[in-house]
């Protein structure tokens, strides 16, 4: 999921406000909290109803009993709550980013001189252990191009070489490049079973990046362009 950082801060705040007041709340309560006007904070309330993080229900005012006007609120969905946990998950963990990236680094690093397999088998068996989307994403960026490096052939370079590193659509396409080598190479029995467990990785890869924030998109796809000239450094 990509919101933007002002999206960001009304779905805190409209979750803020909904524990506080133990149900929905009408938007001109968002704007009032928010310092803007109440258009503005309907317009970005709907923006995030679309997105799938709020929802908006029509309710008589307290003072009516019968029938009369509406009044629209808005309340956080569960995807919201996932969403901001997932969120406050990254920055709690945000300070060791760089020890991760340093540690995979190296990994891909020594994995030049040996034997690449060997060294997608140890990066696989490490998927089960991360802590956060972010760490398991970067872990399976280093599978993906370990893997690739399996395969190397004069069709595979120049595709790597054009590889966009800097958006979750290059992010993907590193993804189809990878499985796709792996689906068109036989092998034993062993290569098999490494391409049962790519599939089965590659799939919540997907996933983890469609629910991902902007930020951490933009941490992987810097990632991804280290690993990259890690991997052909001379």
């Amino acid at each position: 999921m990509k919101l933007t950082p002002r999206q960001q801060t009304f779905l805190d705040k409209l979750f803020e406000l909904y524990s506080e007041f133990k149900g929905p709340v009408h938007y001109s309560i968002v704007a009032d909290t928010m310092g803007v006007n109440k258009f503005s904070a309907y317009d970005m309330l709907k923006v995030l109803e679309e997105k799938g993080v709020a929802a908006s229900d029509y309710v008589l005012n307290d003072d009516q009993s019968g029938p009369g006007r509406s009044q629209v609120v808005f309340y956080p969905t569960h995807k919201a709550a996932q969403f901001l946990t997932q969120l406050r998950e990254e920055m709690r963990y945000n300070a060791d980013w760089q020890r991760v990236k340093e540690r995979i680094l190296q990994r891909l690093h020594d994995a030049r001189q040996n034997n690449p397999s060997e060294a997608l088998r140890e990066s696989l068996s490490n998927l089960p252990d991360t802590k956060t989307p972010l760490t398991y994403c970067a872990e399976m960026i280093s599978v993906l191009l370990l893997n690739l490096s399996r395969f190397r052939s004069q069709h595979l370079t120049p595709a790597m070489e054009s590889l966009n590193t800097k958006d979750q659509i290059g992010l993907a396409a590193l993804a189809g490049l990878s499985l796709g080598s792996s689906l068109s190479n036989d092998g034993d029995d062993d290569d098999k079973t490494l391409t049962e467990k790519l599939i089965e990785h590659t799939q919540r890869f997907q996933t983890q990046l469609a629910e991902m924030s902007e930020e951490s998109i933009t941490k992987l796809s810097a990632f991804l362009n280290d690993a990259m000239m890690t991997m052909h450094r001379v």
